[in-house]
């Protein structure tokens, strides 16, 4: 017998040995890495704006709203998440009837966030059938608060309510959704659009146009009215001003005429021959022109004066 065919039962015995200490190594590592995936896999990180809702077996256990991680029992419970910030919701439009019998069509919106997730799941099951029931109840109230204004008081910015209306369909909607705890609030709601029904569109924009002419015309008559009293005012203002004038011009022009006779008489009294001689020429000019006639004695003053015979 050879010595190849000969086997050695130690190192059989040891070979075992080593396969069984890796085998309980290789089951140790494997079971660590299975426990590390299922826990992984159970961990769940709660972000800023949002809640994590723990159900088991269908049931709402554990809801999680502040931001951090959070663990989960693994194969028996499950995660969804819910929006915990504000949302926008477009209200479909519809038709409504106002006071004075008119349709109309209506276009809201609505801001609105999640109050209490568990309310929410246990009466609205979802965010698409919260959606639809806080729709139903705009509506509703809309309808019904509008009914009660006419036509103008909504399209018209002058006698408009839409304010204090929308202030108002808000508190009403979240106290009918309070009454059926769905859990959720409405922050505001607006209407953001007004439409007319195509059969009356021109009747109504016929009427508006003759509003604004109305208005424009009023406008108008008010500032000619203005304008008359301001031109009066001025007019006014005007004469006395030239009035004033006037009269400081006459009071200047006498004192003037009174100092030049003054002077006059002081010039004059010093020579009274000069003055008689400056008389008689001032006459002469006044009298006489190119077809003046004048019949005077020979031996008058006057016609020595004319003839150059001055003795």
């Amino acid at each position: 017998m050879s010595k190849d065919n000969v086997i050695d039962m130690n190192d059989k015995k040891k070979l075992e040995l080593e396969w069984k200490k890796y085998s309980k190594a290789g089951i140790f590592f494997v079971i660590i890495i299975v426990l590390l995936g299922i826990l992984l896999a159970n961990t769940f990180i709660v972000k800023e704006g949002e809640y994590k809702v723990i159900r088991q077996f269908g049931e709402v256990v554990r809801i999680k709203s502040k931001p951090g991680l959070g663990f989960k029992v693994p194969f028996v419970q499950s995660i969804t998440t819910l929006p915990k910030y504000q949302m926008r919701y477009d209200v479909s439009s519809a038709e409504i009837n106002t006071k004075d019998k008119k349709r109309m069509l209506i276009d809201n919106y609505a801001i609105w966030k999640i109050d209490d997730p568990k309310k929410m799941i246990t009466n609205a099951r979802s965010v698409v059938n919260a959606e639809s029931r806080m729709e139903e109840f705009i509506y509703s109230v809309v309808r019904a608060e509008l009914g009660h204004l006419d036509y103008d008081e909504i399209i018209n910015d002058e006698k408009s309510s839409r304010g204090s209306l929308n202030d108002k369909v808000t508190d009403m909607v979240n106290e009918l959704l309070a009454k059926d705890n769905y859990g959720i609030v409405v922050t505001d709601v607006r209407m953001k659009r007004t439409d007319l029904p195509q059969e009356n569109e021109n009747s109504v924009y016929t009427r508006m146009i003759s509003e604004r002419e109305s208005k424009a015309q009023e406008y108008l008559s008010k500032g000619d009215a203005d304008k008359n009293v301001i031109t009066a005012k001025t007019d006014r203002e005007v004469r006395e001003l030239l009035s004033k004038a006037n009269a400081d011009a006459e009071v200047i022009r006498s004192e003037g005429e009174g100092e030049a006779a003054r002077i006059y008489n002081e010039a004059f009294s010093k020579d009274p021959e000069f003055y008689s001689l400056f008389k008689t020429l001032d006459s002469y000019q006044k009298t006489i022109g190119d077809k003046t006639v004048i019949v005077l004695p020979s031996d008058s003053p006057y016609a020595r004066l004319l003839t150059g015979n001055t003795k």
